[in-house]
């Protein structure tokens, strides 16, 4: 049935089964420790001094090339360190959603329909059905 914004509403469905709960569940708990052990990683390199993380024993670089490199892995390691966050972010709403109400995960937020098994097997923090993500980056791209 159309919408007022053009949109189909998708009639409401069953509950997802108790062991496709579990599943999920259990891949979001691995990819949040896979996310932490990444972000320890990030935290080990971000506490090391400079002259550390390259293994120097000087406390000056021998050249100002050395200084930049040095500048941009840092800088790269912390742009790494950042989507790695906001993934371990989504992450934890997935959580908060299946363990608050797991009568409605699975659902997409826009239509309330099912969000296909594949696409929460890939992505099991989604939150949207693939066709409303769709109009979503297509809305995106057209601004």
């Amino acid at each position: 049935m159309p919408t007022s914004d053009g949109t189909t509403k998708k009639a409401a469905t069953r509950p997802m089964p108790k062991k496709q709960l579990q599943h999920f569940e259990k891949r979001l708990l691995e990819e949040r420790k896979r996310v932490l052990k990444e972000l320890g990683h990030y935290d080990e390199a971000f506490g090391s001094s400079t002259q550390e993380a390259d293994g120097d024993l000087s406390s000056y670089s021998f050249h100002m090339a050395d200084q930049g490199t040095d500048a941009m892995e840092r800088e790269k390691a912390f742009l790494f360190a950042s989507q790695e966050g906001r993934f371990l972010w989504h992450i934890d709403q997935a959580l908060r959603r299946l363990y608050r109400s797991p009568e409605t995960f699975g659902k997409c937020h826009n239509c309330g329909g099912d969000i296909a098994f594949e696409r929460l097997d890939a992505l099991p923090h989604a939150r949207f059905c693939i066709e409303c993500k769709q109009r979503e980056e297509d809305a995106k791209s057209q601004k």
